[in-house]
């Protein structure tokens, strides 16, 4: 059955219906369903995991890039010669249905491309981001916070935040270089206390080129960021995009995307110094064809859960459980493997209260066409044994 709902212009469709997917290592995973949260003909959705996803029980905020459709061959086919907007998707029932919300009209997560566009909506001024005057209550029931960059390489970036759910937004407020050529951030942070929290950024490389992960902390409500370390040496190619979770009071795990040559691939890296330095501790995705982002949460009963789009055919998104907090990994779970191409993935990841994980990403497959959409999986991970 298929709900179909019209909102200025723009097609949500809720999918019902349960899928059943098995494993590289023969695990069923049972009740899986694909809903679209975000489609629209000739145009582009894309990039949870530089945006970030937020909740509270069983609302789930999710960001995302809408742009325009553009084949462009091996490239990302968003047109970049027109403008992009961050649009929000919000569900009130654990994922499955959603409604749009374009704060960009409210003056909120204005895309810094509208401005170097001269593509200005009307009546809505783009504020310059500026110094954090700090006190930020990282604690506070209702906050989240989004991180971006303005460019890969040499660029700075901002991040903002709301404690309203992401109604309305402060900000946006300048990020430190942190003697590096540029910031390319996106969306990982663990909040440590009411004026704490903990960042996960990739860094430009001494040469100007992404990236290399780091890792910054607040202690003074976001005035103020302390470089605390790299994570991992800096690499021949690349490593972005880290995903972390908190084990302990003084242990973090972070897996990052990296790449080398042709080889893609997922590693993962263990702090037991809350952030100070850190081991390389395991490869949770030997193989990921053209790469993609991580996302990683850490479930109800204790396992880590991990989730990325899998570029190679068949194109698709897996998921991987851990029982040993990131030491062995379970071979990968098949969400699905419809994927018309490799531009697929970038996940974020949250669990409903009543233990479905829904995993938010954008797709493309051969029934709905080429167009980018925004996806959600739900979906119930194998119990433990």
């Amino acid at each position: 059955m298929q709900t179909m709902v019209m909102m200025t212009s723009i097609i949500l469709l809720c999918v019902g219906g349960v899928a059943v997917a098995e494993s590289a290592g023969g695990a069923d995973v049972v009740d899986a369903r694909h809903v679209k949260v975000y489609y629209e003909p000739g145009r582009f959705g894309g990039w949870p995991a530089n945006h970030g996803i937020w909740h509270w029980d069983n609302e789930i905020l999710v960001g995302f890039s809408q742009g325009y459709y553009k084949d462009r061959g091996d490239r990302h086919h968003f047109d970049p010669d027109k403008p992009e907007d961050h649009l929000l998707a919000r569900s009130l029932d654990g994922g499955e249905t959603w409604t749009l919300e374009f704060p960009t009209k409210k003056g909120f997560l204005i895309p810094r491309d509208r401005a170097l566009h001269g593509t200005e909506l009307p009546g809505v001024p783009i504020p310059e981001p500026r110094p954090c005057p700090g006190n930020i209550n990282f604690t506070h029931p209702d906050f989240a916070m989004t991180i971006r960059m303005t460019a890969v390489g040499s660029g700075f970036s901002r991040f903002e935040y709301s404690y309203d759910r992401g109604h309305s937004w402060n900000g946006p407020f300048l990020l430190p270089q942190f003697d590096t050529p540029g910031i390319a951030a996106r969306t990982d942070y663990i909040v440590d206390g009411p004026r704490s929290c903990t960042l996960f950024l990739t860094g430009s490389k001494e040469n100007g080129r992404e990236g290399r992960p780091l890792c910054a902390r607040t202690e003074d409500g976001g005035a103020t960021w302390q470089f605390l370390s790299w994570i991992g040496p800096e690499p021949e190619g690349f490593a972005i995009m880290p995903a972390t979770v908190r084990l302990s009071e003084d242990e973090l795990f972070t897996v990052v995307r990296r790449r080398e040559g042709d080889t893609r691939w997922l590693v993962g890296y263990r702090s037991h110094d809350n952030g100070h330095s850190w081991e390389h501790c395991n490869d949770p995705a030997d193989d990921l064809g053209h790469g993609n982002a991580p996302a990683m949460i850490t479930l109800d009963d204790g396992r880590l859960c991990l989730a990325y789009g899998y570029r190679a055919e068949p194109y698709g998104i897996h998921a991987r459980l851990s029982s040993d907090q990131g030491h062995t990994w379970t071979d990968a779970i098949v969400l699905r493997e419809d994927g018309l191409s490799r531009d697929i993935g970038y996940p974020r990841m949250a669990q409903r209260p009543d233990g479905k994980v829904v995993v938010v990403y954008y797709f493309c497959d051969p029934e709905t066409g080429p167009e980018r959409y925004i996806a959600a999986t739900i979906w119930t991970p194998p119990a433990l044994d």
